[in-house]
């Protein structure tokens, strides 16, 4: 009998762990957009060890794998400055929008150079579709042409006429709302189904699903809005293979999946069928018969997988070792997504229906990481003057180590971006980096979040800088009464929206000991007034509508309150990030050092809103350990990078 190797005693943050800033950095990738043709499976990499570059991959049974475009080009859309829905594979041919110019190309699958298909004109692209019938591409288009102070980019529908002389000026199909998103032609070609929504909605508050009928020169003669509109969010429109319409509604509280002419869903569920549409190209069904769907839904946080019968309702679970499921596509019984379980990394998927197999395509990290080093999500539920909030407590775990007896863990809070957006428990490496190494982590599902229904995601309505912020104080102080968390060493981090969550936690409450704002938002003000067009009236329903309400923006900055942050700080900003403006760190720096409070900046010169390159990736990991060992005074297992920290005695 083998006995097992004795624990090694060291305190919590200083354990010694395989998962390391450069694994993570170097050889992750992250995964996204996926599609099927013809039997081949399609995704985007992008890869941090080639600075962030989106590579297209191609995988087939016969060939195996493939990239379809060579460095140093990379496939990437702006539109939204979120991008998505950034390629198309369609016959033999690869249309794409290039990063480096947002312009769109086309290239045969067999190998050739790319050639441009519309001018350079300072426009971006997304959401391509081809109108085989007419030899035309149809997509989004986001003009920023020509813009002066006030103006906004125009948002249109335009078609690319694929017989003249290439590059040509796109033709504009629709234009008028402030945004489209999804265009989709039936088989026949003769109707055109997209999304379109107005200021100050976004597409999680109110869109309209319309349908325009083209004729027989491809005009558009009518359109006509069949679903949505005030208070309901629609999600993905698909024509079957029969002709008929499908969508994914909220009108009953729940993203629920409907077809066009029924009032009722087509599996009535408390659970989610949808997620907001930060970015093109989302999906979460697909036919795979002429009468089946393939869903993929989210209850408490998780995501599963079922069969529907779209003409008896009958639905089917499928069991799968799953637990986080995006992008997935469909096309003749087969299916492609991108999943990932507690115990396994994001990983390309193919679902076979004829078996219901699953098969791993391709992994997002091939690392080969004993699974007891991973600490497992644990679903919690806390309550806060009657509001019942959700999140994923993680306790620290590394089976070479154990901690002094008595000692009780830091623990981090996380809090998610957007701030309408959600975590999950699939496995994530940037959590397990802090677990191995003795951290406790607690990420919240805060008030406003997605996947527990329209009124769970409004209840941040007005209230954010408040719910949030009560939320996440509220979860670490519910976690220090379970004897799971030191309250003397409680720390919050969160990028974007979830930066400013932080800030204002810090600042407003005396919960947290410290904190990491990546990318945060010190100054909402700013943010109303200085941001890209998508975004640019989110605050409306969030805290008010500007400058009406600038009273409720100054009372819950953090900027205009510094006198009461009283804790260390940890910024990480890209100067290039046309979301969160660096002005937003910088500022609120410049405050602390004025303080004296222990603050550090670390900037990225060539990053934009979230860091893509694996330098930038293994620093912001490796810069925010060595901030918390030297604040609170625990050994490094190894050397950090050497960050500079002002006001650190």
């Amino acid at each position: 009998m083998v006995e097992a190797p004795e624990t090694k005693i060291a305190p919590y943050g200083s354990w010694k762990s395989a998962i390391n800033a450069k694994l993570i950095a170097k050889t992750s990738v992250r995964l996204s957009e996926t599609s099927l043709h013809k039997g081949r499976y399609y995704w985007l990499e992008s890869r941090p060890a080639e600075h962030g570059r989106n590579v297209l991959v191609e995988s087939c049974p016969q060939q195996g794998r493939r990239d379809l475009v060579s460095a140093p080009l990379s496939i990437r859309s702006k539109v939204h400055e979120y991008g998505g829905g950034s390629y198309l594979v369609q016959g033999d041919t690869l249309y794409f929008v290039l990063a480096e110019d947002q312009c769109l190309y086309r290239m045969p699958l067999s190998g050739a150079q790319p050639e441009a298909i519309t001018p350079r004109r300072d426009c971006r692209y997304a959401d391509l579709v081809l109108d085989e019938k007419r030899n035309r591409l149809i997509c989004v288009e986001e003009d920023h042409r020509n813009l002066s102070e006030g103006v906004e980019p125009r948002a249109r529908i335009i078609a690319i006429d694929l017989g003249k002389p290439l590059p040509c000026v796109p033709k504009v199909l629709l234009e008028g709302a402030d945004f489209y998103s999804n265009p989709t032609l039936n088989t026949e070609g003769s109707k055109l189904a997209f999304l379109r929504w107005h200021h100050p909605n976004l597409p999680w508050d109110a869109t309209e699903l319309c349908i325009a009928t083209i004729d027989n020169g491809g005009e558009i003669s009518t359109v006509v809005q069949v679903a949505g509109g005030e208070n309901e969010s629609i999600f993905q429109p698909q024509w079957s293979p029969k002709g008929e319409l499908f969508y994914v509604s909220d009108r009953n509280n729940w993203w629920n999946l409907y077809r066009l002419g029924s009032d009722t869903p087509l599996w009535e569920k408390k659970a989610e069928f949808a997620t907001p549409q930060w970015t093109f190209g989302m999906s979460t069904y697909g036919f795979v018969g002429t009468e089946e769907i393939l869903c993929t839904f989210t209850e408490a946080g998780r995501w599963s997988l079922a069969l529907i019968n779209t003409l008896t309702g009958v639905h089917q679970a499928i069991q799968q070792p799953y637990c986080d499921i995006e992008s997935l596509h469909c096309e003749n019984g087969k299916a492609v997504m991108i999943a990932a379980g507690s115990d396994r990394f994001p990983a390309v998927v193919a679902f076979n229906r004829a078996n219901q197999a699953l098969q791993v395509i391709a992994k997002s990290n091939s690392y080969d990481l004993p699974g007891n080093l991973f600490s497992n999500a644990r679903e919690i539920t806390f309550t806060l003057d009657g509001r019942e909030v959700y999140g994923f407590y993680y306790p620290p775990h590394n089976p070479q180590f154990s901690a002094p007896e008595r000692e009780k863990p830091p623990l981090i809070v996380f809090s998610h971006g957007g701030p309408t957006g959600a975590t999950s428990a699939g496995l994530n490496l940037k959590v397990q980096y802090w677990t191995s190494r003795g951290f406790a982590i607690l990420d919240v599902n805060y008030s406003g979040s997605t996947g527990y229904g329209r009124r769970y995601r409004d209840r941040l309505a007005h209230q954010w800088g408040l719910y949030d912020v009560e939320e996440v104080c509220a979860g670490a102080q519910y976690l220090v009464s379970q004897g799971l968390a030191d309250p003397e060493r409680l720390l919050i981090k969160g990028g974007s929206a979830g930066g400013y969550t932080v800030l204002a936690a810090l600042t407003f409450h005396d919960t947290f000991k410290a904190g990491a704002s990546h990318y945060g938002i010190g100054q909402l003000s700013s943010l109303a007034k200085d941001t890209h067009k998508f975004e640019s009236r989110y605050l409306d329903k969030l805290v008010g509508p500007w400058p009406a309400a600038e009273a409720v923006y100054r009372e819950r900055s953090p900027i205009h309150h510094v006198e009461k942050l009283c804790c260390p700080v940890i910024f990480f900003q890209g100067m290039e990030d046309k979301v969160v403006p660096p002005n937003q760190a910088e500022t609120m720096v410049q405050a602390l050092k004025l303080r004296g409070i222990p603050v550090s900046l670390i900037t990225f010169a060539n990053e934009g809103h979230g860091f893509r390159s694996g330098d930038s990736i293994e620093m912001a990991l490796e810069g925010e350990l060595e901030f918390y060992s030297r604040i609170f005074g625990f050994p490094l297992a190894e050397p950090g990078p050497g960050i500079d920290i002002e006001n650190l005695a």
